[in-house]
């Protein structure tokens, strides 16, 4: 609120922006020693001088005063115990200082509600001040004063505002009214009625304040949006940056309940079909088939309205027209944000992270949008690691069998990143690649191998847990992996590791039927030092042998579940009865004990890798919801398009009266007559009429 005063200060004409210039710096001491250095002190005397200042006869004295308050607060200094010396100028005659009180009001007018009640009738009067400046922080104030005794009063300066001769109250009349709406919901008709009014309104610095006060109070009734959305779509290349972006998204979200989709691919091979057909096929075919898809021109209007847009200075109406570009428009078109999109990259990371995000959806449902920018997205080590992270998103999206050399050869610098976390992820990525494209499975498998000889532990084990999921995908050909991996077991001390390389053993123990015994052998002797991850394998491991090599194990896997039946952990001593239970034949065990081996032994379905990025399409590109993943409070869904075109004539615009005003006044009548007989029979008719009678 601070910002949106002091930024309004810039448009007076009588010397407000060097006022603004003035505030933030500071002033030469006027009484008192040593105040040049501790102008910004929260000390009490300091307080008390101004004060002091504040209750002066002088205007000068009172407006340095203001200046270095305005500067406290600028500074996140708490001025709030000097709002009685402060309210008490605000019907001072000075605009200068004027504006300084009212830029004080608005910061703490709603912590201090009853002394800012005490000058009600003055901020009324100040409704009709000369100034425009002046009325619209009058406005400003009044609705900073969040007590529902007041509304009434509220409203009725928020009706007067509207109609104001000045664009810029009547933009501070559209932010009061959601500061209203958030205090009396109960006056929504009321508000509704200002803001269809405001709609109306040609001024280029109202309509992104009016849509968004729309968005925040009613965006369900887009009725009120038909008549003006022309005149939205034609003023949006001069609107202030941030009103484009809130027009654009309401924009958006009309477009979708009011026009066809442009996404039909098979109207126009419709169309060519039924050219060769015979009459009667024809009148058939003219009932049932849907008519070829014809873009219509509002629809057209906006997209051509948007695209100067794209480039913007500011990121945000760049990827606001980026989104309107992917949920609107035809998908031939939707490539031209490409570059702006890549443009962003090289802004600071915050912007990064929601680019690239907006990007990976992008990415895996039209891959070949980025292919020609790859090189974008290749990792710098200056990066942060959840940059990088999502880079390496994309890039595993857009892999395909053309560019898969040029990027496993990238990867393969990434997987000796110092950023372990990074590292890991690279791996997770050679995985995907591996499952996604068939002809480089052997070579990313046979590197990831490679890599289980590497000195890093978490290399290691996010090399095992990868290369367990690309086995399960085609395990009768890789059974030489399977046993260097149990060479490798007694190096790999990562849980999760160990754990994935006892579950291939016990999966593939019949591949391997001299080396998963000797598996099990070692872990008995460690099973009580184990996490309990690779004790619950052990188990398993244990049993699938039980089953299938008893003669060797049986001694083996009853000892691990005498273990396992005294083990601190629950989960562990209630699987260790589980499979007990289930193994071992005894008088209790009932019929399940013969279908033991068809339990432990199932072929199990291969894991499937996804992107984390796929089913973040159901949310709008751009919003919070996408970048959380999640749905947050306020976040509108976009509709799905009709299915039948809705009536176009909605946004038709009466200009008859003033085609009127430009008429010449002499030989009105007979003109007139002229286009009558010109364009209808009737008037010729009626003409003839009147003559004869």
């Amino acid at each position: 609120m601070l910002n949106m005063s002091t930024n309004s200060l810039s448009y007076n004409d009588q010397g407000g922006a060097e006022l603004v210039v003035e505030v933030g710096q500071e002033s030469t001491p006027t009484s008192g020693a040593g105040m040049g250095f501790g102008l910004f002190s929260t000390d009490f005397k300091k307080n008390d001088d101004l004060k002091e200042m504040l209750e002066s006869s002088k205007d000068s004295l009172k407006l340095e005063a203001m200046k270095r308050i305005v500067g406290l607060i600028a500074k996140g200094k708490n001025a709030s115990e000097l709002f009685p010396a402060v309210v008490k100028n605000v019907a001072s005659k000075n605009i200068e200082l004027k504006k300084l009180v009212y830029v004080y009001l608005v910061r703490y007018a709603e912590e201090q509600q009853d002394l800012a009640l005490l000058s009600i009738s003055t901020f009324q009067r100040a409704l009709k001040d000369p100034n425009q400046l002046i009325r619209a922080s009058a406005l400003r104030v009044l609705s900073s004063i969040r007590v529902t005794i007041i509304v009434p009063i509220m409203m009725l300066a928020i009706k007067e505002a509207a109609t104001d001769l000045s664009p810029y109250v009547r933009k501070t009349a559209a932010h009061a009214i959601q500061k209203l709406y958030s205090l009396e919901p109960d006056q929504k008709e009321h508000l509704i009625e200002v803001i269809e009014k405001l709609l109306k309104d040609k001024s280029t610095l109202v309509a992104g304040s009016v849509v968004m006060a729309f968005e925040e109070v009613c965006p369900e009734r887009i009725d009120l949006i038909h008549k003006n959305y022309r005149k939205l779509c034609n003023l949006l290349v001069d609107v202030e940056e941030w009103g484009q972006v809130v027009i654009i998204n309401m924009l958006t979200r009309y477009a979708r309940t009011q026009f066809l989709s442009p996404w039909k691919e098979d109207a126009l091979c419709e169309e060519n079909e039924n050219f060769y057909d015979s009459d009667e096929e024809k009148k058939d075919k003219s009932q049932s088939a849907s008519k070829p898809y014809v873009m219509d021109p509002d629809h057209r209007l906006l997209l051509r309205n948007t695209k100067p847009l794209l480039q913007s200075r500011n990121t945000a109406v760049v990827m606001a027209v980026a989104q309107l570009y992917w949920h609107l428009a035809p998908k031939p078109e939707v490539t031209m944000v490409t570059k702006s999109l890549v443009r962003l990259l090289r802004s600071h990371r915050e912007v990064q992270y929601i680019v690239l995000q907006n990007i990976a959806t992008m990415s895996i449902q039209r891959k070949g949008m980025f292919e020609p920018y790859l090189k974008s997205f290749y990792v710098r080590s200056t990066d942060a690691t959840h940059i990088k992270t999502l880079k390496l998103e994309i890039l595993t999206s857009l892999a395909n069998e053309a560019n898969i050399s040029t990027i496993l050869r990238e990867f393969q610098t990434y997987v000796k990143s110092q950023d372990k976390q990074f590292a890991a992820a690279t791996i997770q990525a050679i995985g995907r690649c591996a499952t996604n494209i068939s002809e480089v499975t052997d070579t990313c498998l046979n590197g990831l191998v490679l890599l289980l000889s590497n000195r890093d532990e978490i290399v290691v084990a996010e090399s095992v847990v990868v290369i367990k999921k690309l086995l399960q995908t085609q395990p009768s050909q890789h059974s030489e992996i399977i046993k260097h991996m149990a060479k490798l077991f007694d190096k790999i001390t990562v849980p999760m590791a160990r754990a994935s390389i006892l579950w291939l053993m016990g999966e593939y123990c019949e591949r391997v039927p001299k080396i998963a015994p000797d598996v099990l052998r070692k872990m008995a002797k460690t099973f009580t030092s184990e996490e309990e991850i690779v004790k619950l394998q052990t188990l398993n491991l244990a049993a699938k042998l039980y089953l299938t090599n008893s003669k060797q194990t049986k001694l083996l896997t009853q000892y691990i579940l005498n273990l396992g039946k005294y083990d601190p952990n629950y989960d562990i001593r209630d699987r260790t009865r589980f499979i007990r239970q289930l193994i071992v034949p005894n008088e209790k065990s009932g019929a399940l004990n013969k279908y033991a081996k068809k339990i432990f032994l199932a072929p199990k379905p291969a894991p499937v890798l996804e992107s984390a990025f796929k089913d973040r399409d159901r949310f709008q590109l751009g919003t919070l919801s996408h970048t959380l993943n999640t749905r947050a409070s306020g976040y509108l869904e976009l509709s799905d398009w009709p299915q039948c075109a809705p009536d176009q004539s909605v946004r038709n615009v009466e200009v008859a009266e003033p085609v009127k005003e430009w008429a010449p006044s002499l030989g009105k009548v007979k003109a007139s007559k002229k286009d009558d007989k010109f364009y209808s029979d009737s008037g010729e008719e009626e003409e003839a009429t009147g003559g004869s009678s």
